[in-house]
């Protein structure tokens, strides 16, 4: 009998609806599931899996992933593998490696390094989406669905310039990414407080979004502000969904300014306006109160135009660094949504250079302090010497909002993990067993039925999946099997790359990338296409 047949007997079966979960037993035949009772099984076929006082459900979608480079680089992929994430959508925040060409993919393995490192011995062969998807076929520990990188895509048009765009850029825009939704990709995401989205207007993203409506994909923006005018931010994105008739998923929803602390609902009835005039919207929050990026992601737009070597010559001037300090510390940076950066807020997550390990876990205000330095020029000062390596955590969220948020119908799970640096965000590694075991089973915010159903059937059902995210006979078997009482996020902020607990199978297509709480050396992930969704005779 094949690996991926085998029948799991005994388990709590919470299906991925929402629905109240049951006691039963699963059968799993050459890797779809072919049958689901309340009854016990006799006919079992293949492995018999001992599923008591265990929970079955379908495998997690991490709905915000940075994980690019590293579900081809990293093939044990521990940080999802271990808390049951059998899906990832990458191509977030407007910044991805393809559609672009030689020129286009250099600048953003520059501009992107504080989030993805890079593929080290791994060949840079893709250039394009399909070609992407294929270097993912070859084998990962998940599957990923990508979206178009709004960012990336304006960046092939016309460069790292400042501007609006012409309705010529915006035509040549618009076969690019319609190429992407031909190619395979869900949607198209944004990024408006990186360079060079930022730079964007209102019309050239609908525009654009028209594009992706056409072929059913969804429009995930990273929106202007999440600070003082996250109102205005979130209206815009309204708009845009409203004209171009994309549904809008906004990404990582928070509210972090001190000035919105305890007042989520607002922004939710905002939604709900939204929504009753028939704007179909969807959100995903990761549950924590830290963000993070790359270090140069603060700085203004305007010494960011013409990408990574124009930016560092200009950042060697004095003149430059007094506009720059002035920018950061006084009047505010639109690259830090329009407002001063809290320094101490700030903690450096990932150096290259070893003179600089040193730097790594401490705030920017503390490191100034000990260099004799004004925050702001140490932070400059980091950014040439690491010649924009670096990255950061950031602190200062709103433990109410969080938990606001997260109880709305329309929330999901998105980890928004970045994996590379020395002490990049626990969030990578935790996300998904955070929400499982401290949220959902330890403060009972949701029962287990409600947790599951935020990573599963209702991701699936945004991501237009039709044999994925729910326990259903004729379905993928995508699949965890997880001891709710032990399940827990071990990563730390000081420890961030500790695997979660409590799980103890995984499987992609019946195939098991978690055996017994151990990884498995199966990469049974590919590329998932929604072409291939809206075509089933296509690839």
């Amino acid at each position: 009998m094949t690996t991926n047949t085998f029948t799991i007997k005994g388990a709590r079966i919470i299906d991925g609806s929402g629905d109240v979960g049951f006691r039963g037993d699963v059968v799993v035949e050459e890797g779809r599931i072919r049958k689901v009772s309340k009854d016990f099984i006799r006919d079992t076929v293949g492995r018999v899996i001992d599923g008591d006082n265990l929970v079955l459900s379908p495998g997690f979608i991490d709905m915000h992933s940075h994980s690019d480079l590293a579900v081809i680089a990293d093939k044990a992929h521990l940080s999802k593998v271990t808390q049951g994430v059998t899906l990832e959508v990458v191509g977030q925040d407007g910044l991805s490696y393809v559609p672009s060409n030689d020129q286009v993919q250099s600048e953003l393995r520059a501009q992107l390094y504080g989030w993805n490192g890079t593929l080290n011995d791994h060949n840079w062969n893709f250039n394009s989406v399909s070609q992407y998807l294929d270097e993912v076929d070859k084998g990962s520990a998940v599957n990923i669905a990508y979206l178009i990188p709004h960012g990336t895509v304006r960046m092939l048009v016309r460069g790292m310039n400042e501007g609006i765009s012409s309705p010529d850029d915006v035509k040549r825009m618009r076969e690019v990414v319609r190429i992407g939704m031909q190619e395979g990709a869900f949607g198209m995401s944004a990024g408006l407080t990186y360079v060079p989205a930022m730079y964007s207007d209102t019309n050239e993203l609908i525009e654009l979004c028209k594009v992706v409506s056409e072929f059913d994909g969804y429009f995930a923006p990273h929106h202007r502000s999440y600070g003082a005018k996250i109102f205005e931010a979130v209206a815009e994105c309204i708009e845009i969904s409203r004209v171009s008739k994309a549904p809008l998923h906004l990404t990582h929803c928070h509210l972090s300014a001190p000035m919105y602390h305890g007042r989520a609902r607002e922004l939710l009835q905002a939604l709900d306006i939204a929504s009753e005039q028939g704007i179909d919207i969807s959100l995903d929050t990761y549950p924590y109160l830290a963000g993070s990026s790359y270090l140069h992601a603060l700085l203004p737009s305007w010494v960011q135009t013409g990408g990574i070597d124009q930016m560092r010559s200009r950042l060697r001037e004095t003149e430059v660094q007094m506009k720059v300090i002035d920018t950061l510390d006084h009047s505010g940076s639109d690259g830090n949504q329009g407002g001063v950066v809290n320094w101490d807020n700030i903690v450096i997550a990932g150096v290259e250079k070893p003179e600089n390990k040193k730097f790594v876990g401490i705030t920017i205000s503390q490191l100034a302090i000990s260099q004799n330095k004004l925050a702001s020029q140490f932070y400059l000062d980091l950014i040439l010497s690491e010649d924009f390596k670096a990255s950061i955590v950031v602190f200062g969220g709103n433990e109410e909002n969080v938990r606001t948020i997260m109880k709305d119908s329309r929330h999901m799970v998105g980890s928004d993990g970045i994996l590379h640096g020395d002490r990049p965000h626990p969030r990578a590694y935790g996300t998904f067993a955070r929400f499982l075991g401290y949220y959902s089973r330890d403060e009972e915010m949701f029962p287990l039925e409600g947790a599951v159903h935020r990573m599963t059937g209702r991701p699936a059902k945004r991501l237009g999946l039709h044999d994925r995210g729910l326990i259903k006979e004729g379905y993928k078997a995508d699949l965890v099997l997880f001891d709710h009482e032990k399940v827990a996020d071990r990563s730390t902020f000081d420890s961030p790359r500790l695997p979660a607990s409590g799980f103890e199978f995984v499987w992609i297509n019946g195939i098991p990338t978690l055996e017994k709480g151990a990884r498995s050396n199966f990469i049974p992930g590919k590329g998932i296409r929604k072409t291939a969704l809206i075509n089933p005779g296509g690839k």
